[in-house]
C-alpha cells in the first residue's frame, strides 16, 4: 500500500464534511449550541426530548414555516455533536426509509452558519399543512418524539 492509501478515512474533519440543516424561527449565532430542554417549536411546545435536523433543504424549510413562534423564519447549518437517529415521525411507521433525511438526537448541534436565501413553499400549502397537523392533534394523535 502506497502511504496515502492508509490515510484515506482518517482524516477528521474538513470543509466538506456533512453538514445538516435545522429549520426554526430562534435567533441564533455561529457557534451557539441547539440543545434539548428547551421549549419544543411543535406540539405542546413542552421541553424537548430530542432536537431535530435535516439532510434535505426541504424538510427544513418546513421546520422554519412550520414552527411555532413570532419570529422570522431561519434555516441554520449545524453540525451533530453526538449520534444521531432516523426522526420515527417520518420514517418506517409512517413511509419506508427515510426519504426527507429527518434525524434526531439527544446531542447538541452546533451552528456552523445559516441558508439566507431560500425558497418558502405556497403560503396554501403551508396553511394545508398546519390545518392537517391540527386535525391530527384534535385527534389526540400526538408526535413519537414528544
Amino acid at each position: 500500500m502506497h502511504k496515502n492509501e492508509q490515510q484515506v478515512g482518517k482524516q477528521g474533519a474538513t470543509p466538506f464534511a456533512q453538514t445538516y440543516f435545522h429549520g426554526t424561527k430562534a435567533d441564533l449565532n455561529l457557534g451557539d449550541l441547539i440543545e434539548v430542554g428547551y421549549n419544543s417549536n411543535f406540539g405542546q411546545r413542552k421541553n424537548a426530548k430530542y432536537i431535530f435536523l435535516t439532510a434535505t433543504l426541504d424538510a427544513a424549510i418546513w421546520g422554519a414555516e412550520l414552527s411555532l413562534g413570532e419570529g422570522r423564519e431561519r434555516i441554520y447549518l449545524v453540525e451533530p455533536t453526538g449520534e444521531i437517529e432516523n426522526d420515527p415521525d417520518l420514517t418506517d411507521k409512517k413511509f419506508p426509509g427515510n426519504p426527507s433525511m429527518s434525524y434526531r438526537s439527544v446531542h447538541p448541534f452546533k451552528v456552523v452558519g445559516e441558508v439566507t436565501i431560500w425558497q418558502a413553499h405556497p403560503t396554501d400549502q403551508v396553511n394545508a399543512m398546519k390545518n392537517a397537523l391540527e386535525k391530527l392533534k384534535e385527534q389526540g394523535i400526538n408526535s413519537l418524539n414528544d
